[in-house]
């Protein structure tokens, strides 16, 4: 080999390796806790058309839009399982990732070890926080396509009547449901950014889960109070239900928009300190 081809192959750029990743990943999904957990998101949407189906028919309850109109079109049935675990399912899912990421590698001891290989404390945050963000995804996902499922067997498709009272095709319909979809991922990979920063904080995996649980739900109960509105707008979960604004005609993106600069910001905010905190922690176990 020529002196010019031992230059070239000096400064040729490094294969960016999945590896990493793709173990994580297995990881996860190989967990049958985390198994057991996607399979009670996907059982909420299957009870909703279940009880729907089988009782009878009342539109003037004042229930939420979403229910209201299960029976007219079965994609509903997607939309009104995220609204039900938005609040509660979807986060405590996220958490127990988010929480185990670096806690658990500590409390069972792995991390020391995981760092000597070596793996830079960068790419080791980095890597985890993208196996964060994809089963935010996946688990966001399992709650719609089961719902969609379930809803066209009982329910059927057809157009769709926006929430606005126009209607779209079913096909517009089915992207605006995969939409909402992708923007209620979104906001949950918000939430595991703090999930990863609080993990970096104790070895006890459990506890970094609770209190991630416990963030989120300060977050929506706040929300609800009139007095303190002027904190509303930099809550986590304050644009989180805004994804019924995809469904009018047009569709409304002002909240979606602010709940993405949101979303953003904490992820960027949280995954710093995760770092900062990462970056010089005395790794003992």
């Amino acid at each position: 080999m020529s002196a010019a081809e031992a230059v070239l192959g000096a400064v040729r750029p490094r294969r960016v390796s999945t590896r990493f990743l793709r173990s994580e990943l297995a990881l996860i999904f190989r967990r049958r806790r985390n198994l057991a957990g996607l399979v009670v998101l996907a059982s909420v949407p299957v009870l909703i058309a279940t009880a729907v189906k089988l009782s009878s028919p009342h539109r003037d309850r004042g229930g939420p839009d979403f229910f209201s109109s299960i029976t007219d079109n079965g994609l509903f049935v997607a939309l009104a399982a995220l609204t039900l675990e938005v609040g509660l399912f979807l986060p405590l899912a996220v958490a127990a990732i988010a929480g185990d990421a670096v806690a658990g590698e500590a409390n069972i001891g792995t991390l020391r070890y995981l760092l000597t290989v070596p793996v830079q404390r960068t790419r080791l945050l980095a890597v985890k926080y993208a196996a964060i963000v994809l089963f935010s995804v996946v688990a966001t996902l399992t709650v719609t396509l089961t719902g969609i499922v379930m809803g066209l067997l009982l329910f059927g498709g057809g157009s769709m009547t926006m929430l606005s009272g126009t209607q779209i095709g079913f096909a517009e319909g089915l992207g605006r449901v995969l939409l909402a979809s992708g923007y209620i991922a979104l906001c949950l990979a918000s939430l595991g950014a703090v999930g990863l920063f609080v993990s970096t904080l104790t070895e006890q995996p459990i506890g970094a889960m609770i209190a991630v649980v416990v963030f989120s739900s300060a977050s929506f109960i706040l929300d609800g109070i009139p007095q303190v509105a002027w904190v509303h707008p930099y809550l986590l979960t304050h644009h989180w239900l805004d994804f019924g604004d995809i469904f009018r005609t047009p569709v409304a993106w002002g909240g979606i928009t602010d709940g993405l600069v949101s979303a953003a910001a904490y992820a960027g905010v949280f995954w710093l300190a995760a770092w900062a905190r990462f970056a010089g922690k005395d790794v003992t176990s």
